[in-house]
Order: C-alpha cells, then sequence, then structure tokens
C-alpha cells in the first residue's frame, strides 16, 4: 500500500502555490488593462418616454407663498362657518330661546368644573394609608471591628 505524497516540510504546496500564480495573473491582467473595469453608455437620452403624465398625489406644485396663502385661505372659511350659522341662528330663533341655547353649555360646564374642584380637594384631603409587611423581622444590633495592616493584609474581624 502506498502513502499519498507528503509536502516537504518548510516547501509550500504545490496547489496553493498553483491557486496564487493564478490570482496574481488574473490582478496584472485588471492592471494592465487588458480587461475592461467599467463601462460608459454614451448614447443620449430621449427627451419624452412614451409613458404619459400621471397625476401625482399631494398639492400641486406651486410656490411656497402660494402654499402658505392657501392654508390661510381654508382657515379663515373653516372659521368663518360658526359666525355665519350664529348669525343665522340669532335672525331665525327668538331672544329667549337663543339666551337658553347659549347658556346652557357654560351652565353644564360650571357645574362640571365645580365637581372636579369638589373630588380634587376630597383627593387630597386624605392621605393615603400605606402598609408595608415585611414578615419575620430579626433586628441585628451586633458591632463588628475590623482591622487591616501592612502590605498584605490580614483581616480578623471580632464581634
Amino acid at each position: 500500500m502506498q502513502l499519498p505524497e507528503q509536502p516537504v516540510a518548510g516547501q509550500p504546496d504545490t496547489t496553493i502555490r498553483h491557486n496564487a500564480d493564478q490570482i496574481m495573473a488574473a490582478v496584472d491582467e485588471a492592471i494592465l488593462g487588458r480587461q475592461a473595469t467599467s463601462h460608459r453608455d454614451e448614447t443620449p437620452l430621449p427627451a419624452v418616454g412614451p409613458t404619459p403624465p400621471v397625476p401625482q398625489p399631494g398639492t400641486p406644485p406651486m410656490s411656497q407663498w402660494a402654499i402658505d396663502a392657501s392654508g390661510v385661505l381654508k382657515a379663515v372659511s373653516v372659521a368663518s362657518l360658526p359666525i355665519g350659522g350664529a348669525l343665522w341662528i340669532v335672525g331665525q330663533v327668538e331672544p329667549l330661546t337663543l339666551g337658553i341655547i347659549f347658556g346652557s353649555p357654560a351652565v353644564a360646564a360650571l357645574a362640571v368644573a365645580r365637581l372636579v374642584a369638589k373630588v380634587k380637594d376630597a383627593n387630597q384631603a386624605t392621605q393615603p394609608v400605606v402598609q408595608n409587611y415585611y414578615g419575620t423581622v430579626h433586628h441585628d444590633t451586633r458591632t463588628v471591628t475590623s482591622t487591616a495592616r501592612g502590605v498584605i493584609a490580614n483581616n480578623r474581624n471580632t464581634t
């Protein structure tokens, strides 16, 4: 029976040397410029493609001033609705009914505010009871004194 050939101590393995030579040859070829490592497409891009334009979501393109002005206009228009509604109600309803309609929310708000204040005062007046349960507790009253002297300390604790 013949054993496989063993490499000689201190000498490189022939397969490792062969692989290293192949890698070095590929690196040399890439550095010397025989093989392209990048590509640039110089063909001009078309000005308009065949795809039709699609409406994009969001606000249409406009200047910042126009965006700010449209926001102000929206806010003013929303704020004018309650004023217009109130003026219409004033013109349609007799004064006593109008007083009841506008006065009842204020009276209800005052009542709720008083109730909240009373509950708050009641909660602050009573102190919470804190009860801690620790089980069996042993209180150790011993005093421990110790001395440590020298480079290598030798502690002797006495009770």
